[in-house]
Protein backbone atom coordinates (compact mmCIF):
# COMPACT_ATOMS: atom_id res chain seq x y z
CA UNK A 1 0.00 0.00 0.00
CA UNK A 2 1.24 3.46 -0.89
CA UNK A 3 1.65 6.01 1.89
CA UNK A 4 -0.89 8.83 1.99
CA UNK A 5 0.48 12.09 0.56
CA UNK A 6 1.76 14.75 2.93
CA UNK A 7 2.23 18.01 1.03
CA UNK A 8 2.91 21.65 1.91
CA UNK A 9 1.97 24.15 -0.79
CA UNK A 10 4.07 27.18 0.06
CA UNK A 11 4.90 30.71 -0.94
CA UNK A 12 3.98 34.33 -0.40
CA UNK A 13 0.48 35.67 0.00
CA UNK A 14 -1.42 35.65 -3.27
CA UNK A 15 0.51 32.88 -5.02
CA UNK A 16 -2.50 30.55 -5.02
CA UNK A 17 -1.34 28.12 -2.35
CA UNK A 18 -4.80 27.73 -0.75
CA UNK A 19 -6.48 27.28 -4.14
CA UNK A 20 -3.95 24.69 -5.28
CA UNK A 21 -3.85 22.90 -1.93
CA UNK A 22 -7.65 22.64 -1.89
CA UNK A 23 -7.66 21.21 -5.41
CA UNK A 24 -4.89 18.74 -4.56
CA UNK A 25 -6.66 17.56 -1.42
CA UNK A 26 -9.72 16.74 -3.51
CA UNK A 27 -7.80 14.86 -6.19
CA UNK A 28 -5.63 13.01 -3.66
CA UNK A 29 -8.57 12.30 -1.31
CA UNK A 30 -6.87 13.70 1.81
CA UNK A 31 -7.76 16.57 4.14
CA UNK A 32 -6.87 20.21 3.49
CA UNK A 33 -5.59 22.60 6.17
CA UNK A 34 -4.80 26.28 5.80
CA UNK A 35 -1.93 27.10 8.16
CA UNK A 36 -3.25 30.66 8.39
CA UNK A 37 -6.03 29.22 10.55
CA UNK A 38 -3.41 27.99 13.03
CA UNK A 39 -1.84 31.41 13.66
CA UNK A 40 -2.23 32.79 17.18
CA UNK A 41 -4.44 35.88 17.33
CA UNK A 42 -1.42 38.09 18.10
CA UNK A 43 0.16 37.12 14.76
CA UNK A 44 -3.05 37.79 12.86
CA UNK A 45 -3.41 41.20 14.50
CA UNK A 46 0.19 42.08 13.71
CA UNK A 47 -0.15 41.13 10.04
CA UNK A 48 -3.53 42.88 9.75
CA UNK A 49 -1.80 46.04 10.99
CA UNK A 50 0.74 45.68 8.16
CA UNK A 51 3.61 44.58 10.42
CA UNK A 52 5.70 41.66 9.13
CA UNK A 53 6.13 38.72 11.48
CA UNK A 54 9.55 38.02 12.94
CA UNK A 55 11.11 34.59 13.29
CA UNK A 56 10.21 34.76 16.98
CA UNK A 57 6.57 35.42 16.06
CA UNK A 58 6.55 32.47 13.68
CA UNK A 59 8.29 29.90 15.91
CA UNK A 60 5.25 28.80 18.00
CA UNK A 61 3.05 28.81 14.90
CA UNK A 62 5.53 26.63 12.98
CA UNK A 63 5.55 24.17 15.90
CA UNK A 64 1.74 24.04 15.78
CA UNK A 65 1.80 23.47 12.00
CA UNK A 66 4.44 20.75 12.43
CA UNK A 67 2.26 19.05 15.03
CA UNK A 68 -0.66 19.08 12.58
CA UNK A 69 1.56 17.44 9.95
CA UNK A 70 2.72 14.80 12.44
CA UNK A 71 -0.90 14.04 13.39
CA UNK A 72 -1.73 13.61 9.69
CA UNK A 73 1.30 11.54 8.68
CA UNK A 74 -0.74 8.32 8.38
CA UNK A 75 -3.94 9.74 6.87
CA UNK A 76 -2.31 12.34 4.60
CA UNK A 77 -2.79 16.09 4.35
CA UNK A 78 -2.35 18.95 1.92
CA UNK A 79 -1.41 22.08 3.83
CA UNK A 80 -1.25 25.66 2.55
CA UNK A 81 1.55 27.39 4.48
CA UNK A 82 3.86 30.27 3.61
CA UNK A 83 6.99 28.31 4.72
CA UNK A 84 9.07 31.06 3.13
CA UNK A 85 12.46 30.12 4.52
CA UNK A 86 14.33 26.87 4.28
CA UNK A 87 14.67 26.65 8.07
CA UNK A 88 10.89 26.95 8.38
CA UNK A 89 10.52 24.04 5.96
CA UNK A 90 13.10 22.08 7.94
CA UNK A 91 11.01 22.64 11.09
CA UNK A 92 7.88 21.44 9.29
CA UNK A 93 9.66 18.36 7.97
CA UNK A 94 11.26 17.16 11.22
CA UNK A 95 10.60 13.43 11.46
CA UNK A 96 8.57 13.46 8.24
CA UNK A 97 10.81 12.24 5.40
CA UNK A 98 7.75 11.76 3.17
CA UNK A 99 6.83 15.48 3.32
CA UNK A 100 6.78 17.14 -0.10
CA UNK A 101 6.86 20.86 -0.91
CA UNK A 102 5.15 22.60 -3.82
CA UNK A 103 5.97 26.23 -4.66
CA UNK A 104 3.74 28.00 -7.19
CA UNK A 105 6.04 30.77 -8.44
CA UNK A 106 4.14 33.97 -9.29
CA UNK A 107 5.52 37.38 -10.37
CA UNK A 108 5.26 40.25 -7.90
CA UNK A 109 2.76 42.24 -9.98
CA UNK A 110 0.40 39.25 -10.07
CA UNK A 111 0.78 38.71 -6.31
CA UNK A 112 -0.06 42.36 -5.62
CA UNK A 113 -3.09 42.23 -7.90
CA UNK A 114 -4.40 39.03 -6.31
CA UNK A 115 -3.91 40.22 -2.74
CA UNK A 116 -5.54 43.58 -3.48
CA UNK A 117 -8.62 41.77 -4.88
CA UNK A 118 -9.14 39.57 -1.82
CA UNK A 119 -11.87 40.42 0.59
CA UNK A 120 -11.96 39.44 4.26
CA UNK A 121 -8.31 38.40 4.58
CA UNK A 122 -5.96 39.77 7.22
CA UNK A 123 -2.89 39.94 4.95
CA UNK A 124 -2.55 43.37 3.29
CA UNK A 125 -0.77 43.86 -0.04
CA UNK A 126 1.80 46.01 1.78
CA UNK A 127 3.35 42.82 3.21
CA UNK A 128 4.02 41.19 -0.18
CA UNK A 129 7.44 42.86 -0.45
CA UNK A 130 8.56 41.56 2.95
CA UNK A 131 7.36 38.08 2.05
CA UNK A 132 9.23 38.13 -1.25
CA UNK A 133 12.36 39.34 0.54
CA UNK A 134 12.10 36.40 2.96
CA UNK A 135 11.26 33.78 0.31
CA UNK A 136 14.05 31.26 -0.21
CA UNK A 137 13.61 29.07 -3.31
CA UNK A 138 13.39 25.34 -2.82
CA UNK A 139 16.85 23.81 -2.72
CA UNK A 140 17.79 20.88 -4.97
CA UNK A 141 18.04 18.67 -1.87
CA UNK A 142 14.53 19.57 -0.66
CA UNK A 143 11.73 17.18 -1.63
CA UNK A 144 9.93 19.76 -3.68
CA UNK A 145 8.85 21.17 -7.00
CA UNK A 146 8.53 24.76 -8.25
CA UNK A 147 5.77 25.44 -10.76
CA UNK A 148 4.65 28.37 -12.89
CA UNK A 149 1.95 29.63 -10.55
CA UNK A 150 0.13 31.68 -13.18
CA UNK A 151 -1.01 28.49 -14.90
CA UNK A 152 -4.62 27.37 -14.35
CA UNK A 153 -5.14 25.42 -11.12
CA UNK A 154 -6.15 22.31 -13.09
CA UNK A 155 -2.80 22.26 -14.88
CA UNK A 156 -0.90 22.85 -11.64
CA UNK A 157 -2.81 20.05 -9.95
CA UNK A 158 -2.04 17.67 -12.82
CA UNK A 159 1.64 18.64 -12.71
CA UNK A 160 1.86 17.91 -8.97
CA UNK A 161 0.07 14.56 -9.30
CA UNK A 162 2.38 13.58 -12.18
CA UNK A 163 5.42 14.57 -10.08
CA UNK A 164 4.17 12.49 -7.13
CA UNK A 165 3.52 9.49 -9.38
CA UNK A 166 6.98 9.80 -10.97
CA UNK A 167 8.59 9.91 -7.52
CA UNK A 168 6.68 6.79 -6.43
CA UNK A 169 8.05 4.82 -9.41
CA UNK A 170 11.68 5.74 -8.68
Amino acid sequence: MTAAPLIVVLGPSGNGKSTLATALSGVLCVDFQDADDLHPQANVAKMAAGVPLTDEDRAPWLRTVHEKLLQSSESGLVLACSALKRRYRETLGEGLPQLRFVLPDVPKDVLLERVARRANHFMPATLVDSQLAALEPLGPDENGITLDGVQPVGELTSDVVAWINTERKE
